[in-house]
């Protein structure tokens, strides 16, 4: 065997592991949600319940449990908003003179409730959609709990994915609102005149803290 055939072969059995450790992810998740076809602000009720199931591993990569908390459909997008538990992540913060990446390592507060990941893929390939923009908006009975922009993200666990960690004041019910900005790219022509203003897609939830 070449070392270019004995390269594919372990490529092959790591992209093996990978979807596997996905499909236990999605199989341990719940999947409360509506979704919606059309361009207006959808609207839908889920519940947090399940936060602290025990994560499977696959050939000892472990998948991470996730909760639904709301899926539209956007001209051919798939809109996922999910929570995980609050996590350690690296911030991109650009490049220094050198043209090396510069991190911001970002660790979870004993305030922060969980971590928010927004999933935006293409209905038909299954595809991320990279360049975009997402804000994520969290009231209770009127009063913004939390406001701020979901960073554009790598995971090996979750794939591509816009998020950010939330801290919630307590348990209770709470709506949020997503806002899609256009992805900032250019594009192969069986995309063209698509996502091209912001989308919002709104979702009422209870959290209570996992127990």
């Amino acid at each position: 065997m070449t070392n270019q055939e004995e390269f594919k072969l372990k490529r092959h059995k790591r992209l093996a592991i990978l979807v596997a450790a996905g499909l236990l992810a999605a199989g341990c998740s719940s999947t409360k949600g509506g979704s919606t076809s059309t361009p207006a602000a959808s609207t839908t009720t889920s519940s947090m319940a399940g936060m602290n199931m025990p994560a499977p591993s696959a050939n000892g990569i472990k998948a991470v449990p996730t909760q639904l908390l709301a899926s539209a459909t956007w001209q051919n997008m798939r809109i996922e908003a999910r929570t995980m538990t609050p996590s350690t992540f690296l911030e991109y913060q650009g490049t220094s003179t050198g043209g090396a990446v510069k991190l911001k390592t970002v660790r979870p507060t004993k305030q922060d409730s969980f971590h928010l990941m927004v999933m935006l893929n293409d209905i038909h390939s299954g595809y991320p959609i990279p360049y975009a923009q997402v804000w994520a908006t969290i009231s209770r009975a009127g009063k913004i709990i939390y406001d701020d922009e979901q960073w554009p993200m790598l995971s090996e666990y979750m794939g591509p994915h816009y998020g950010n960690n939330v801290a919630l004041p307590g348990p209770g019910h709470y709506q949020l609102s997503l806002l899609i900005s256009p992805p900032a790219a250019s594009r192969h022509l069986e995309y063209k005149g698509m996502w091209m203003s912001p989308h919002r897609v709104n979702v009422s939830f209870d959290w209570s803290p996992p127990q």
